[in-house]
């Protein structure tokens, strides 16, 4: 599984605000613009707070089995892989759908003066600040459920030992 970028999810994050940007000046000029929906930020807040939640009740499972506790409950490794392909996942979008309520935004921010206009200007700002915390709190996740390094990853890039004596 390969990990996060932060080079593709802010390119993802540019190029749909751009679009999103070049959408709402068209859209303006045809007619109404649509506006940005209240729950964005809150079903964008949700899901950080979930991808939040599964890191750190994961880090605190791992921590229980490194310590050997005997009421450690082990960690099924498919459900950790989940968790990093859900955050994986959430990540990819958050950046997408930030991206479009920030272009959004950007073309909103020349109409202030309006007080409809400045409440989906603050939606739309309040949709980038909590795409931004899932996109956090899915690299705290892929952190969290990253194998640690052991002494075999120092040996040849195709996976062979080196040879022992004979």
């Amino acid at each position: 599984m390969k990990q996060l970028r932060i080079g593709v999810l802010a390119g993802l994050f540019v190029v749909a605000g751009v679009l999103s940007w070049a959408a709402a000046r068209l859209w303006d000029s045809f007619g109404t613009l649509p506006s940005v929906p209240l729950a964005a930020p809150i079903v964008l807040a949700a899901i950080a707070a979930v991808l939040t939640a599964t890191a750190l009740s994961l880090r605190a499972r791992f921590k229980a089995q490194r310590e050997r506790r005997p009421e450690a409950k082990g960690v099924d490794p498919l459900m950790a892989a989940r968790a990093v392909v859900f955050g994986q996942a959430s990540a990819l979008v958050a950046a997408l759908v930030s991206g479009i309520y920030g272009g959004a935004g950007v073309f909103l921010l020349g109409s202030l003066d309006i007080p409809a206009r400045r409440d989906q200007a603050v939606y739309a700002g309040f949709s980038v600040v909590a795409g931004i915390a899932v996109i956090a709190a899915a690299f705290f996740l892929e952190r969290v459920c990253k194998l640690p390094e052991g002494p075999d990853d120092d040996n040849d890039k195709n996976g062979t030992a080196p040879a022992g004596p004979v």
